[in-house]
């Protein structure tokens, strides 16, 4: 007679699983992205912020009122095309003497470049005639740009439009309205 094993007994016995969850990957993947977005808000901090407005529509409600509403604002704007610098105010447009309106009153550089510094000798003009009778000046400017000017013309006009350059910097127009085009 022959004797035969049972296949129970022939097969290893393999430990049963207890049924935990292994979260060792995912732990992994949720410090990543914990170390990932700590870098990137930190890299984000060094970029400057440009407080800039954006356009208002609508007249303002019934229950606020303005001060000064009787005298009027200087309105001023600059527009950026590839011809130069326009600016304008709610009575004139600013150009040199003798031009015609359809002159820049800052115009480009003869090699095709805008001419910021001449930008800000202009606005601090600009300041200097906009104060009032009770010695405040005008700090609205409204900005706008031809659609094919880069943005760091926009930029570099925001920046010669706020305030002048160098160690006795001077705030011209710091409240600055993007105008839609």
């Amino acid at each position: 007679m022959a004797f035969h094993y049972s296949r129970r007994k022939l097969k290893v016995r393999e430990e049963e699983e207890s049924g935990e969850l292994n979260i060792v990957p995912y732990l992994d993947i949720l410090m990543n992205l914990i170390i990932f977005m700590l870098l990137s808000i930190t890299g984000l901090a060094t970029f400057g912020i440009l407080n800039v407005n954006a356009p208002s529509y609508g007249a303002p409600s019934a229950g606020v009122t303005q001060e000064g509403a009787d005298e009027p604002d200087l309105l001023l704007s600059v527009l950026i095309s590839k011809k130069g610098h326009f600016i304008s105010s709610q009575n004139a447009t600013i150009t040199p003497e003798g031009a015609t309106p359809d002159t820049p009153s800052v115009p480009v550089k003869a090699d095709g470049t805008h001419d910021f510094a001449a930008l800000t000798a202009r606005m601090v003009e600009v300041k200097a005639a906009s104060v009032d009778a009770k010695g405040k000046a005008e700090t609205k400017v409204i900005v706008g740009a031809d659609p094919d000017i880069p943005y760091e013309t926009l930029i570099q006009t925001l920046d010669a439009i706020r305030e002048t350059p160098g160690k006795d910097r001077r705030l011209l127009f710091p409240d600055v309205t993007l105008a839609g085009t």
